[in-house]
């Protein structure tokens, strides 16, 4: 019974700290500092963090050409194009709508797992598919939910983002990991992604100079990177010691914990319009989960 609780817990603070990063993510843009520049330095930290902890667990980094390969594809599907667009599109659109729009990942994932026969169709999972294109266009449809409805096309870019990470999470699915664990596989790809990163900052001369003097949108940065990573640390040890079903609840608690953060830490309110949209995307999650539990990971 502890246990249980303690997964519990660990779920629960595990969605408040991810949907944090994206109020985060709003102030780390509100200076003008420009996504390549801001995806290398998270990048940067991230390493710092997933590399001491792999030392720590006294494990090294796999290297060779089935490896790299695989770092890559996760480096650009899984890093630096979402990020980049998540980035461009936080500088314009309030934060809980970054949240909601973002957990359609599950929903862009179903229909690609059932096109390579990974996963099987179903009414009531083609029902949380129309359910989640709904609130979308409830957030998307001018003079409704958003501030200005010039944010509309800001609303249908971002949803790359989330078609990016379901594709990277059904390619890694389908390849698989070989033997890395999640916390060396996210750090090759962190790695890989950094070779991208450092030249698209530098001569895009969206280069950030982190000598100057720190104010709140470079603070916001090293928190976003050090939460996100302890967060998918914690996720990892979910699904080890409490099976990939129960972690994937997630998805709720960093949707909601995202709107209840911009609400708190940035002032946000919203229309009757985007709590609609919020419901739905939540009753279409939950129709979309995964039926039943693929391998856990090991925890050792």
């Amino acid at each position: 019974m502890r246990r249980d609780l303690g997964a519990f817990a660990l779920l629960g603070v595990t969605g408040a700290a991810w949907g944090l990063t994206q109020p985060l993510m709003k102030v780390a843009v509100s200076t003008g500092y420009r996504p390549f520049g801001l995806i290398m330095w998270q990048l940067v930290v991230s390493a710092l963090f997933l590399s001491a902890l792999t030392l720590f667990r006294g494990r090294r980094l796999p290297l060779g050409w089935r490896y790299l390969w695989r770092y890559l594809v996760v480096a650009l599907v899984g890093t630096v194009v979402p990020n980049s667009i998540s980035y461009a599109a936080s500088a314009h659109l309030p934060s809980g709508i970054l949240s909601i729009v973002i957990s359609l990942v599950p929903m862009f994932a179903l229909p690609l797992a059932i096109g390579i026969g990974m996963e099987r169709f179903s009414p009531p999972r083609l029902i949380g598919i129309l359910l989640g294109a709904t609130a979308i266009l409830l957030l998307a449809v001018p003079n409704s939910s958003l501030p200005d409805p010039a944010m509309a096309i800001w609303v249908l870019l971002l949803m790359l983002s989330p078609l990016m990470y379901a594709i990277e999470g059904v390619w890694v699915a389908k390849y698989g990991r070989l033997d890395l664990d999640p916390v060396q596989f996210l750090l090759g790809a962190v790695l890989v992604a950094l070779v991208f990163a450092v030249p698209l900052a530098v001569f895009s001369g969206q280069w950030i100079d982190i000598s100057q003097p720190w104010g709140r949108p470079l603070w916001a940065l090293v928190l976003l990177s050090l939460i996100s990573s302890l967060a998918y640390s914690a996720y990892i040890w979910l699904i080890a010691h409490a099976g990939s079903v129960f972690a994937a609840q997630v998805s709720y608690l960093v949707t909601g914990f995202g709107v209840l953060w911009a609400m708190l830490l940035l002032s946000e309110r919203y229309s009757v319009w985007v709590w609609g949209a919020l419901l739905l995307m939540m009753a279409g999650l939950f129709l979309v989960r995964p039926r039943q539990a693929p391998p856990c990971i090991s925890s050792s």
